[in-house]
């Protein structure tokens, strides 16, 4: 590997953590003024809650599914929930498929609304057999939020501003980390190769394409999509491998000791999921 080639890996990584660490910190800032009716709106309303997360899952951005596994953490949201916002969720590929602007652009359409309603559908049955969650009340909420107000080191500059970009900061370092080893193995082993292996493979190109999409990083979505664009994947290879590919969600969840059993499960019902769906489409749109 040349240096240049690293330069541009490490720039590249640089750029992608960045903008997840934008909209993290962003949506946190938010988050901590507008957390306790947040809480509540999803708790008081936890059987309907996957419907909110897979639409909020379709938002391009791979934080998405990050703040989803921060609130699964903090007993928000449910299992139902969090799994509905990976499914639906789709990283950077609508925005390479809209910056591609051609053909294969129009199948954004059934691609978003696919994964909506498989996050949506998923979830709810999750959520319809997973009956006993410890998911925090009301009451517990807004007390948590009463005593970290009036604690002496929680000022509203600390509440609002600090703690959002520690918070934030932590995960930009988590992310480049990822981002890096990730930019490295697609520089070594080449897309180029991605492709041909793909083509020669294609009754196989929804498992591969899903396996892929478990790669916890914005480049693996994109790598998928380029391979659609350029017509070397079919449309259901690619809603198998954007099916199961939540971004750095998991790996939020892969960190925390309380949901790493979890965070295992979750994965393997993402995986499945996701070739059914996608071997399902192959058999109705063709391979």
């Amino acid at each position: 590997m040349t240096w240049e080639l690293f330069l541009d890996i490490l720039l590249d990584a640089l750029k992608d953590s960045g903008i997840v660490f934008a909209f993290v910190f962003l949506f946190h800032v938010i988050l901590s003024f507008i957390e306790t009716p947040v809480s509540n709106f999803l708790i008081k309303r936890k059987k309907t809650s996957p419907i909110f997360g897979a639409l909020f899952g379709l938002v391009p951005q791979c934080g998405t599914s990050v703040i989803a596994a921060d609130l699964y953490i903090k007993k928000f949201i449910t299992i139902g929930t969090v799994i509905a916002v990976f499914l639906s969720c789709s990283d950077e590929a609508l925005l390479v498929l809209l910056g591609a602007w051609n053909d294969k652009t129009l199948m954004i359409f059934p691609l978003l609304g696919l994964k909506l309603a498989s996050g949506i559908l998923v979830g709810l049955l999750i959520d319809l057999f997973v009956r006993k969650q410890k998911i925090i009340d009301v009451d517990h909420v807004e007390e948590e939020h009463e005593c970290h107000t009036h604690h002496h080191e929680n000022t509203p500059a600390h509440a609002h501003l600090v703690h959002p970009l520690i918070h934030s900061a932590k995960i930009f370092a988590y992310v480049f980390v990822i981002n890096l080893a990730m930019g490295a193995l697609i520089g070594f082993v080449g897309e180029e190769n991605f492709s041909n292996f793909m083509m020669t493979n294609r009754y196989l190109a929804p498992l591969f394409a899903s396996i892929i999409g478990l790669i916890p990083n914005c480049a693996s979505s994109i790598l998928i999509t380029e391979l659609f664009i350029s017509g070397n994947l079919s449309f259901g290879a690619l809603f198998a491998g954007l099916l199961v590919n939540s971004g750095l969600g998991l790996m939020v969840l892969l960190k925390d000791k309380k949901t790493i059993g979890k965070a295992f499960i979750i994965l393997a019902i993402c995986f499945v999921i996701a070739n059914i769906f996608g071997y399902l489409t192959c058999l109705v749109a063709g391979f």
